[in-house]
């Protein structure tokens, strides 16, 4: 009956859809086998000549399915929960020495907690959308990818084409918060379905199917053990986590990694434990590992510091390490105590009456937390070139992605720099997959990557201009870098950004509503190359960790392994008015063991330690200790004590 309405070009089905070369990532072997892993995942799909038919003709496809035992239940003691090697990005999925047991058990204080928290979704407003075009056996696209050069190549994986035969063209993506990271399935169905009708084909999903099909951050069981001595010092640290993957392919959020740079301890124990369920694949989420572990971590320290009767910022600073706790390398730099002191005393915290419950106003109870944040400062090899032109002007072209960040203003203050000109005078490119290649926007590495690469390029290109000699050719001087076995060269450096955050809050004794009335955070990223686009990057990072605490966060539907919170309505991101006074402020470092511009990453660390800062705050003014992500009024007002 599909094939049938006027307008419909093609019912693409695993029985009939183009035959393509299997994936590396499997999310991407759609519509090749009809067996369905989990709710959400594409059985068919119809390709019409307008949205109207093709969203007609959907739903007259009927699909039958066989059943068969499922399991979609995450659980700390799941049968089948089993020890990775490695979690994401490659990290070892258990990190110990000493003797974690014996310290914890001998302990003067102890701290035994566990936490939990939601699937998350990254929400772009900008949908993830795809159009796909064949010329003969030549393959273009215009996507809403992160990474052009890893979707070209994607695409002439599957598709069996040389690399040269595959454009991707990236230039306006929008936001992406990491679900725009790694290809999705719409890159593979929109060329599918370009090649069945000959035609070019626009892919979009629609909100509803964002859940299920472009990844999201997995729930993740924590269980924190922390040990002191009297004067607050760690003597053991335990953090276990138990999350959760699909049966497609494994993801491990790396959230127990944060533990192994934070704190000084002789005894340390950091492990991941993972479940393969019946659900959709998780995926990447701005600050995977980091977020939800330092909510966890940073949590637990302020349970300890309020069973050792400490300031809480005292705490943090008393347990500072000289090197890293989990590998023992010293740290290229690390500014965390500056940025508590300076956090501490921009937002008043000597004035703070460490009581819960003391200040009132009305029906309003006031509290403040503290939560310290980390994110790796990381660079990958990239490539650019750098052309002078005649008339004085200056392209600088890059297979960079600009998702928000702002991304091409910095690169062309890093030309304009190395180039000794003004910024008026220098053109960037990027978004093309013709572009010399480079990696994508992720993993708070774009800067300091293509930076790199455009910085080593302008300096290139400039030394050789200032022995250039009479006009330039019409097609004028052009110059080469690629940073391959620099980047991702070994460094004897643990290389991490640091920083503070500090929440005040007021919880509704009636209502059990929380309002973060300020929100401040100071931050030790490198040098800052641009405030303006820094500031952005923070308080946008801050505000999104504001969500992650107060109202964002998925169910698992029992009978059928999907979310319900499926549109904006019910999966609550923080509007104008949910969002206080946020300040972000920073210490400017001078780290020569990163890159030529000494910078590191800033996209994401904003986001790390918000929800501690706030869970910790909300605390303070209630004496009520939530331990589930969000905190939401019923879970509020069942830790208050009745009126009466």
């Amino acid at each position: 009956a599909a094939r049938a309405l006027p307008g419909v070009l093609a019912v693409l089905t695993p029985g009939d859809a183009p035959r393509v070369a299997e994936p590396e990532d499997a999310t991407l072997a759609v519509l090749q086998d009809p067996r369905v892993p989990h709710r959400g995942w594409c059985v068919a799909l119809v390709v019409a000549e307008t949205l109207e038919t093709a969203r007609a003709a959907a739903h007259l496809v009927r699909v039958h399915y066989d059943s068969e035992p499922y399991d979609i239940e995450l659980s700390a003691d799941h049968p089948r929960a089993y020890e990775p090697e490695e979690a994401n990005a490659g990290l070892p999925g258990r990190v110990e020495h000493g003797d974690p047991e014996g310290a914890f058990a001998a302990a003067a204080t102890r701290v035994d907690v566990a936490y939990r928290v939601p699937p998350l979704h990254n929400h772009p407003m900008e949908p993830h959308a795809t159009t796909a075009r064949w010329d003969d056996d030549r393959l273009t696209v215009h996507t809403s990818s992160q990474g052009g050069t890893t979707a070209r190549a994607v695409l002439a994986q599957m598709f069996e084409l040389p690399e040269d035969k595959v454009t991707v063209v990236s230039e306006h993506v929008g936001g992406g918060f990491g679900s725009k990271g790694t290809p999705r399935p719409d890159l593979i169905l929109a060329a599918m379905a370009a090649l069945r009708t000959a035609r070019p084909v626009t892919l979009a999903y629609p909100r509803r199917q964002l859940p299920t099909t472009v990844g999201h951050r997995a729930p993740t069981l924590h269980r924190l053990r922390l040990g002191a001595d009297p004067d607050g010092r760690l003597t053991a640290l335990v953090h276990e986590v138990t999350t959760q993957t699909s049966r497609v392919k494994e993801f491990v959020e790396q959230a127990a990694v944060p533990a192994r740079v934070m704190y000084a301890t002789p005894n340390l124990r950091t492990l991941h434990r993972v479940v393969a369920l019946d659900v959709p694949s998780p995926s990447w989420m701005r600050a995977p590992g980091e977020s939800p572990g330092m909510y966890a971590l940073e949590s637990a320290m302020d349970e300890l510091a309020e069973a050792l009767g400490m300031d809480p910022v005292r705490l943090r600073i008393r347990n500072e390490p000289e090197h890293e706790p989990g590998t023992g390398m010293p740290f290229s730099s690390r500014h965390l105590v500056q940025c508590l002191r300076e956090g501490a005393r921009r937002f008043g915290w000597e004035d703070r009456d460490p009581r819960p419950g003391t200040r009132r106003e009305g029906p309003w109870l006031l509290g403040t937390g503290v939560a310290a944040a980390t994110y790796p400062a990381s660079a990958v090899p990239a490539t650019a070139t750098a052309r002078a032109l005649p008339d004085g002007t200056f392209e600088v072209r890059i297979n960079a992605t600009d998702i928000g960040t702002g991304a091409r203003t910095v690169l062309a203050q890093i030309a304009a720099d190395a180039l000794a000109t003004t910024l008026d005078r220098v053109r960037i490119e990027i978004g093309h997959s013709d572009l010399p290649p480079a990696w994508l926007a992720g993993g708070s590495t774009g800067t300091a990557s293509w930076g790199w690469a455009v910085h080593d390029a302008c300096a290139d290109l400039a030394a050789r201009l200032a022995v250039e000699e009479g006009p330039l050719p019409p097609d004028g001087l052009e110059a080469h870098a690629d940073t391959a076995g620099r980047a991702d060269a070994e460094v004897p450096y643990a290389r991490h950004a640091f920083g503070a955050h500090f929440a005040e809050v007021a919880v509704d004794t009636v209502t059990g509503e929380t309002r973060v009335r300020r929100l401040l955070g100071v931050f030790a990223a490198g040098h800052i190359l641009n405030s303006r686009t820094a500031r952005s990057q923070f308080t946008g990072a801050m505000i999104m960790g504001l969500g992650m605490a107060l109202t964002e966060g998925s169910t698992l539907d029992p009978a059928f392994g999907d979310f319900p919170e499926c549109d904006l309505a019910s999966y609550h991101v923080p509007a104008n008015a949910d969002v206080p006074a946020v300040e972000a402020h920073w210490i400017d470092e001078d780290d020569t063991h990163l890159n030529p511009m000494g910078s590191k990453g800033v996209g994401e660390i904003g986001i790390v330690g918000t929800a501690a800062a706030i869970g910790n705050a909300v605390h303070h003014a209630t004496g009520v200790r939530c331990r589930e992500l969000p905190l939401t009024p019923d879970r509020i007002l069942a830790g208050l004590p009745v009126a009466g």
